[in-house]
């Protein structure tokens, strides 16, 4: 029963982010200050003048001063969904939401940067400190811009 609650809400939190952008396209503020938690977690790596998301949700910025079209949509656990977007060959972004209660409590923004999100375990008492075995650790989601695959972007990495 616990695994068809978690797949239920794994649904219900990819419907709520792709809520957000829609209402966000719309520029229903309404809808997007009811879908984010007011003491919203935030993060963001990328050039400094690129911080678009941040200038719409604080209502500095149009939502027509930028385009956020997800490309696509993952759930990738009971509280985690990526979304993905780039605008031709020098726009690419990934952002990545974690809820709770239907909520958006943390976002992270990867503005031109490869990212790959891994899975890290608990180590398994009385394994030494450094064991990173491939039991340890475990890709769960990498970027996949379509139109940059010849540009170098800075990489990083996601542990959740």
């Amino acid at each position: 029963m616990e695994e068809i609650n978690g797949i239920e809400e794994e649904i219900q939190n990819q419907a709520t982010v792709k809520a957000l952008y829609k209402a966000m396209a719309s520029g229903d503020t309404k809808l997007v200050s009811g879908i984010l938690a007011t003491d919203l977690e935030w993060w963001f790596h990328g050039p400094q003048n690129c911080h678009h998301m941040m200038r719409m949700l604080t209502g500095e910025a149009p939502h027509t001063e930028f385009n956020f079209e997800p490309r696509s949509v993952t759930t990738i656990d009971d509280h985690t969904v990526i979304v993905e977007g780039y605008e031709g060959a020098n726009v690419y972004w990934v952002h990545v939401w974690v809820l709770k209660d239907g909520l958006i409590t943390r976002f992270r923004e990867y503005f031109n940067t490869w990212l790959t999100v891994k899975e890290l375990r608990v180590r398994p008492v009385g394994w030494p400190l450094g064991w990173a075995g491939k039991e340890n650790r475990s890709t769960v989601w990498r970027s996949q811009p379509r139109d940059l695959f010849r540009r170098s972007l800075p990489g990083l990495m996601l542990a959740i």
